[in-house]
């Protein structure tokens, strides 16, 4: 019974996650298409948020959860060292990647786990 009070929680996390780093993946990649100081286009943005934007559409659909969440920490970390790097704080960043553990370590929200044969949970 204690699973099945923490599950929507959990399916709320995840759902609200994969949208929110999808969106943020889009807006990246739209701001690496404008063009630069120097006239180009920042590719290195755009790599990354497409990337980003794959890992969120498959951490999004329920078989492969985990597959695009490890996607999603290879982004954040590149991330979160070029923030750094730049003796930025990327707070967001960080929680991002430890909520997406968390989901990824949960397995999949989607369905219900069956009861034991015991009956207790």
């Amino acid at each position: 019974m204690t699973g099945d009070r923490a599950r929507l929680p959990f399916v709320v996390l995840h759902l609200t996650l994969g949208f929110v780093v999808l969106v943020g993946s889009v807006r990246t990649v739209v701001d690496g298409l404008h063009t630069g100081a120097a006239g180009g286009a920042h590719w290195h943005l755009v790599l990354l948020g497409t990337l980003e934007a794959v890992g969120a559409v498959l951490f999004l659909l329920p078989r492969s959860t985990r597959l695009g969440g490890g996607l999603m920490l290879a982004t954040f970390a590149i991330a979160i060292v070029a923030h750094a790097v730049q003796r930025e704080f990327p707070g967001n960043l960080l929680v991002y990647a430890a909520a997406t553990w968390l989901v990824m370590s949960r397995g999949s929200l989607f369905h219900r786990t069956p009861a034991s044969p015991s009956g207790v949970s």
